[in-house]
């Protein structure tokens, strides 16, 4: 049922979901709560300290959300208005005949860029099974198509990975989620330190892989993505925890292109069960 109503959902112009999106986005920002309070919190600590940001930050955090079941269940239509400036920095890393490590944080449209990808390379992706269950068989529909396999968050996704890697494919995965406790170290983000996953670093250093970050832009009044590239500079640092903060600064200057599309709601700085404790560090800039 629910998958039948979202691919009806999928047939509605881009733009009209945009809109819609972002109004109940910008709706949403205005009721105080713990919602406003993260993002307002987290664009302070980013150095954007303005309402107009929070607001913004809100209303593109709805247009993804109506997006995305037109990105899993019509996704071809919306490839046709994707495009990239910077295929020459992906088309260098294949000549070198190894796999690459796509690393896709929460900003733009993350459903778009492997999508983008699997038009000329296959790539696996990783994936976390979704809590409410009856989005399972759409997420399962949605994230296997042609040129895009998706596996689970575990250790046999990760064996996976490291098998497609060696074949000198492509893998993705999101570098900002929070990991479990044991499975992160503390490395700043925005000079805030942040539990984050070390399952990134640890892939390249035992491959020797080309590590990409990327993003998909959301383009105004509906006209699409333009998916962006950022190659780490090689050779990589030599240890897990340098490489880590390295990831962390490349997506900050992601970020950093077009901040309002960040999902500042998320919460970025937790502390998950089972971490080491947290440095000592300010508060957060009022």
């Amino acid at each position: 049922m629910l998958l039948a109503f979202l691919k009806v959902f999928a047939k509605l112009p881009l733009p009209v979901l945009h809109f819609v999106g972002k109004g109940i986005g910008s709706i949403i920002y205005w009721f105080p709560g713990r919602y406003r309070i993260r993002i307002d919190r987290n664009l302070r600590q980013a150095g954007y300290p303005s309402k107009g940001m929070g607001r913004r930050a809100s209303a593109q955090t709805g247009a993804m959300i109506m997006e995305t079941p037109k990105v899993w269940l019509n996704h071809q239509s919306c490839l046709r208005i994707t495009s990239s400036q910077d295929d020459a920095i992906v088309h260098t890393a294949r000549q070198a005949g190894k796999g690459i490590l796509y690393l896709t944080p929460h900003l733009g449209s993350f459903e778009i860029t492997a999508r983008y990808i699997a038009q000329t390379s296959p790539i696996t992706v990783m994936y976390r099974p979704p809590r409410w269950s009856p989005l399972a068989p759409v997420m399962a529909q949605a994230r296997n198509i042609p040129g895009l396999r998706a596996v689970p968050a575990n250790l046999q996704g990760v064996r996976e990975f490291v098998r497609a890697l060696r074949k000198g494919q492509a893998v993705g995965m999101l570098p900002d989620q929070v990991p479990r406790g044991g499975e992160g170290i503390w490395t700043p983000f925005f000079e805030r330190p942040a539990y984050t996953m070390t399952l990134a670093a640890k892939l390249a250093l035992q491959t020797q892989v080309a590590v990409v970050l990327t993003a998909g832009e959301r383009l105004p009044a509906g006209r699409g993505w333009r998916i962006h590239y950022e190659r780490l500079p090689e050779p990589l640092p030599a240890t897990v925890e340098e490489l880590t903060q390295a990831i962390n600064q490349a997506m900050e200057r992601l970020i950093q292109r077009f901040p309002e599309q960040y999902l500042w709601s998320y919460s970025r700085y937790k502390r998950p069960d089972g971490a080491p404790p947290k440095p000592d560090f300010p508060p957060f800039p009022e």
